[in-house]
């Protein structure tokens, strides 16, 4: 199939569902939006939007409504974000390393080793540095409403653990699209290699990659653990989900409407972040009761390793000045 064929096909594709599902529509004085992202139903992140949803119905008093579609029903996040471009659906939620592809300002959050702290990366997230890039969005016709908690992202291996970057050597390991995940783990040694979520379950058990990189809570409500029995905490990247609303339909809000959403997102955001912390620990215990060895390596030969990208962003127009102000928030 030519490149022209695949491309007519997915324009099909995105206009069929425009017509299937309505993003934003008023039914008896009441505005109901649709969200629909990629995740289990247990993950703490949609679980985090389920109080979104709540909040949105007890500020508006019941005039607004957010339905929820997890699980990619309605789409990759990739598709999820072309289809709030085009007005077709209200909000998504997406990892900040697929906005690379709609906002290169984003890659900054996919270098490794970032942040000192926790506290130095919420100062960057919940300050003037996260308000800008959120509404940075906004020429893409996207708006970002608040970043929810995805915690530190490490590897995950089928048939040997990773101990030092020289074990990645000749594994092929899943990334999200994200160039800066890419360019990550190749520099680390591995073979980056791009799969859609939905499809990565699969491509672990049929062994098309050796491993994967992501957080404890997404390694274990994705039942990855059942495949990958290797689970290596060297914390490389802290990558932050994005919850964003088509600019299309926020421009369509009345004032109180966006007053209401706003404050349930921010609402929400707090909400998650500790069922982070607590999710967090307690897949690390399940996994672990299920027999996944839990490696915890030493993390300088890793951060040495990635120090070339530091050299060749601190040089780019776009991330240089970006990277150089995270660095020095307090």
């Amino acid at each position: 199939m030519n490149s022209s064929s695949t491309c007519n096909k997915k324009i099909t594709f995105l206009l069929f569902l425009s017509f299937v599902f309505f993003s934003c529509s008023v039914d008896s004085d009441v505005t109901i939006i649709k969200l629909g992202h990629g995740l289990d139903p247990s993950h703490p992140v949609h679980i985090g939007m389920v109080y979104l949803a709540d909040r949105v119905h007890e500020l508006s008093g019941g005039l607004m409504k957010i339905d929820i579609y997890p699980s990619e029903q309605l789409g990759t996040e990739r598709e999820c974000l072309e289809l709030l471009q085009i007005g077709s659906l209200a909000m998504t939620k997406v990892s900040s390393a697929v906005l690379e592809g709609f906002a290169p300002q984003f890659r900054v959050f996919g270098l490794p080793y970032l942040y000192r702290d926790d506290d130095h990366r919420f100062s960057v997230l919940e300050g003037q540095i996260g308000q800008e890039l959120l509404v940075s969005l906004e020429p893409y016709r996207i708006r970002g409403l608040c970043f929810y908690d995805a915690g530190y992202r490490s590897f995950y291996t089928i048939n040997r653990p990773i101990r030092t970057p020289a074990d990645l050597n000749g594994l092929k390991i899943r990334v999200q699209e994200s160039p800066m995940a890419i360019q990550m783990v190749n520099i680390m040694g591995g073979a980056a290699t791009p799969v859609s979520w939905g499809e990565l379950y699969t491509a672990l058990q049929q062994g098309v990659v050796d491993g994967a990189e992501n957080n404890p809570p997404s390694f274990y409500t994705s039942y990855h653990f059942e495949v990958a029995r290797y689970f290596s905490i060297n914390n490389h990247t802290a990558v932050p989900d994005v919850l964003v609303i088509s600019k299309h339909v926020w421009d369509h809000l009345t004032p109180q409407e966006r007053s209401w959403l706003q404050q349930a997102a921010d609402e929400s955001a707090e909400y998650q972040k500790m069922l982070w912390r607590e999710s967090t620990e307690a897949s690390l215990q399940a996994v672990k009761d299920a027999g996944v060895e839990i490696i915890y390596p030493d993390r300088e030969p890793f951060f040495d390793r990635v120090q070339p990208l530091y050299d060749r962003f601190k040089t780019d127009p776009r991330i240089g000045p970006l990277l150089e102000h995270i660095l020095e928030v307090e």
